[in-house]
Parts: C-alpha cells; sequence; structure tokens
C-alpha cells in the first residue's frame, strides 16, 4: 500500500482523502492557498505546505508547485480530487514521470475521454448508445447548421472540452442555433483552451443517470450501480440518490453493463463515472459524457455498495486487489447527497461570507462531508460548495423522512447557502414521488 499522499485538493474532498489515508496509516500531505489557510483540512493533514496565493491558476492548478510540494515532504502518491488537474492527463502524465504514483486513470484514458467528440465515437465504436450527433467537431457556424437540420431541432450546442455542465447552450430552431454556436464557442476558447464545438439532439423531457466504475489493477472493470444526478440548475447537479428511482433492475443491467464496455474500451484503471441522458418516456440511455476521476456524489455509492471509493482508488494505484467480490456486487438500501452550496437559494447566484454559526445535523443514517466550520471564510475564489449532506437508510422512504429532519437541523448562519432550498425540495410531490426530471427545479422556480 502507498505510504504517504499527497492530496492535490481543498475543502471537503481533500478532508474526506486525508480522513481514508489516515485510517490505513498513510501520511497524508495537503497544500493549500493563502485563502485556506485556516479550513479544516489543512489543520488535519499530517503535514501541510502552502502552494501560492488565493488564485487557482497560482495555487491549486499549478503544476510546478504541487509537484515541488511532493518532492519536499516525500510523497509517494498524488490523489487529485476533483476539480483542478484532477483531468489533466499532462498533470497525470507529468506526475508518473517523475517517479510518484498517480491515483486515477492513466493519461491516455484521460485524454481518450477529455475530447467529447472523441468520446461518444470511441463508445459508439464500443457498443454504447450515443445520442444522435456529430462524429467531427462543427468547423464553423454553416456545419453547425447543417448538422442540426440532421439531427432535427431541438440540439444542444456543446463544448467538445468541457465538462461540469459548462460550454452547453439549447437551440430551438436556426436563428438561436446561430446565436448558441458563438456563445459556446467563444466559451470554450476562453475556459477551455478550445473552441470545439459538437452538436446533439437535445431531449427537452430527460433524466440524468450515471454509473460509477472502477478499473481494478488485475484490469478488469467493475460498475457499483447507479445515481440519479436529475436535480440540476444550470446543468450542475445539487441532488443525487442511488439507486435511481427510475432504473428497473432490467435496465439496470443493461445501463452497468454499457459502462463496463465503455471502461474496457479505454483500458480503464481506477474510479470513474460514466454519465448518460435516459428518455423516461422509452427507457432509452444514451452517452453522455465520462469523468475520468472520483465523483463529487461518490458517497451515495458507498453506502448502498458498502464500500469506501477512496481506499478503492488508493489499492488500485498500489497494484492491490479491492476489498470486494467483483462478482458479488449488489446494491443494499438508499442514499441520497444534497449539495450544500454558498448560494442564494431562490436564484442560486454565490454568496460568500464569514460563517458565525454552523451546527451539523447527526443522527441514524446522517453524513457530513464538510470543508469548512464555523469562523471560516467562504471566499469568492472557489467553488460554491461548502458541504455534502448524505442521509442512507434501508428505504427511499426512511431517507426522505431522515433528509427533512437534517435539513431542518443544519444552521448556518453567515454567507448565503441553499439550506432552504432543500426544505423546499424535501415537500415537493414530484421529487416525492421519484418522477421527475432534469427540469424540475426550473418548474418550483
Amino acid at each position: 500500500m502507498i505510504e504517504s499522499l499527497l492530496v492535490a485538493n481543498r475543502g471537503e474532498i481533500a478532508r474526506r482523502i486525508i480522513r481514508t489515508a489516515k485510517r490505513l496509516g498513510i501520511r497524508a500531505i495537503a497544500v493549500y492557498s493563502e485563502a485556506d489557510a485556516d479550513l479544516p483540512f489543512v489543520a488535519e493533514a499530517d503535514e501541510a505546505v502552502l502552494i501560492g496565493p488565493p488564485n487557482p491558476a497560482q495555487s491549486y492548478r499549478n503544476a510546478e508547485a504541487i509537484l515541488a510540494a511532493a518532492k519536499a515532504t516525500g510523497a509517494q502518491a498524488i490523489h487529485p480530487g476533483y476539480g483542478f488537474l484532477s483531468e489533466n492527463a499532462e498533470f497525470a502524465r507529468t506526475v508518473e514521470s517523475s517517479g510518484l504514483i498517480w491515483v486515477g486513470p492513466d493519461a491516455d484514458a484521460i485524454t481518450a475521454m477529455g475530447d467529447k467528440i472523441n468520446a461518444r465515437n470511441l463508445m459508439a465504436a464500443a457498443g454504447v448508445p450515443v445520442a444522435p450527433g456529430t462524429t467531427d467537431p462543427a468547423a464553423d457556424l454553416d456545419a453547425a447548421v447543417t448538422a442540426a437540420a440532421g439531427i432535427g431541432y431541438p440540439v444542444m450546442v456543446k463544448a467538445a472540452a468541457g465538462g461540469g455542465g459548462m460550454g452547453m447552450g439549447v437551440a430551438v430552431d436556426e436563428a438561436a442555433l446561430r446565436t448558441e454556436y458563438d456563445k459556446v464557442r467563444a466559451f470554450a476558447e476562453r475556459m477551455f483552451g478550445d473552441g470545439s464545438v459538437l452538436i446533439e439532439r437535445y431531449f427537452p423531457r430527460v433524466r440524468h443517470v450515471e454509473v460509477q466504475i472502477l478499473g481494478l489493477a488485475d484490469g478488469r472493470v467493475v460498475a457499483l450501480g447507479e445515481r440519479e444526478c436529475s436535480v440540476q440548475r444550470r446543468n450542475q447537479k445539487l441532488v443525487e440518490e442511488s439507486p435511481s428511482p427510475a432504473v428497473s433492475p432490467e435496465l439496470r443491467s443493461r445501463l452497468l453493463a454499457a459502462a463496463v464496455r465503455a471502461g474496457e474500451a479505454v483500458s480503464y484503471r481506477n474510479a470513474g463515472t460514466v454519465e448518460c441522458l435516459l428518455d423516461p418516456e422509452t427507457n432509452e440511455f444514451f452517452f453522455l459524457e465520462m469523468n475520468t476521476r472520483l465523483q463529487v456524489e461518490h458517497p451515495v455509492t458507498e453506502y448502498v455498495y458498502g464500500v469506501d471509493l477512496v481506499e478503492e482508488q488508493l489499492r488500485v494505484a498500489s497494484g492491490l486487489a479491492p476489498t470486494f467480490d467483483p462478482d458479488a456486487l449488489a446494491p443494499s438500501g438508499h442514499a441520497i447527497e444534497l449539495r450544500i452550496n454558498a448560494e442564494d437559494p431562490k436564484r442560486f447566484l454565490p454568496g460568500p461570507g464569514v460563517i458565525r454559526t454552523w451546527v451539523e445535523p447527526t443522527g441514524e443514517g446522517v453524513r457530513v462531508d464538510s470543508g469548512y466550520t464555523e469562523g471560516n471564510t467562504v471566499t469568492p475564489f472557489y467553488d460554491s460548495l461548502l458541504a455534502k449532506l448524505i442521509i442512507s437508510g434501508a428505504t427511499r422512504a426512511e431517507v426522505l423522512e431522515r433528509a427533512k429532519a437534517a435539513v431542518a437541523a443544519f444552521q448556518i448562519e453567515g454567507p448565503k447557502n441553499n439550506v432552504p432550498f432543500f426544505a423546499e425540495l424535501l415537500t415537493n410531490e414530484e421529487f416525492l414521488s421519484g418522477a421527475y426530471d432534469t427540469g424540475i427545479v426550473s418548474r418550483m422556480r
């Protein structure tokens, strides 16, 4: 097993990784920016290194500073968490060429799945269903118009190098396409350094379902069930649950088999997620993208499958067998995750500030993965995620009741936060029924 681990991230995911590392007797090393010096993850690590000012480009995305910290502390491995450099193939390659262990898929898999058009084509060749769309980037606006006419409106205009719900637009006709194409292309060039755009069929009513996969050290790829991720704002997730209330045993079998084929197509190792769109009317599903890292919502899978995914990541990276029997994976119970963000609960606009009060809920089936505590300052430099409230139980009904009580008990004063939104969601009949889709938040607003 790896003996020392540098966590190249911050906040709740850094705390989460550090917790498992220390349980396994691994020396946990944190890196932090000047803005994060007082956050819990820094104090909880065995060692912590200041790597730069608040700007992520000068700290958490500064590969040279992170590698220097690894060398200075004698770290044996680097875990990137999610975001920042986690899906940067060049960084992964540099880490390994420096003689360190990269806790994640190899650079080739990251590259293969990082370009959405290349990923679509790979998946289609592997027999994974893909939505109608372009097989090459739309070279210009005229090519995009021609492609959309062949696919049929409405269409989704997407940045080929995008991710995290960013770089997307919907066009209901040619006039809208002309506007969205220029907007998405400019955004993609600015944010990802790649203005390539693809055109896909847009589903006005759809569910977002994803599959957790794990590429094992012996070369096998296994699937640890699905997660429902349809409660979203601006194409970004707010709630995840497992199992999905929309997925029957027969559909689950098809979905998981397709996800395994997706992983096998790129010889995948370590943790990853195959994201799909599910048509609730026909039960057809289509490959959306693959996230070549640990997901924010991994805890719901941990509860339902009884595994510690961070431990499994470390075991794969160490060349060890998993703690579970790959041939006996089966879901048990139910779990829901609510993303507690520092944002206005109505318009979902960021709301940084000093945390004057922070009281986490407790009780059976209640887990809080937090990045902050009372007295900390939520700055505008990073993602608005404050904590993840994870609720588990024997049934979905039991979990929903526990979630209501936990949300009522979660006290945060200072920065704006979306706890009131979850109190509203947990009384919403559409959500409670399980028959919701990605439009639920807009209908609530």
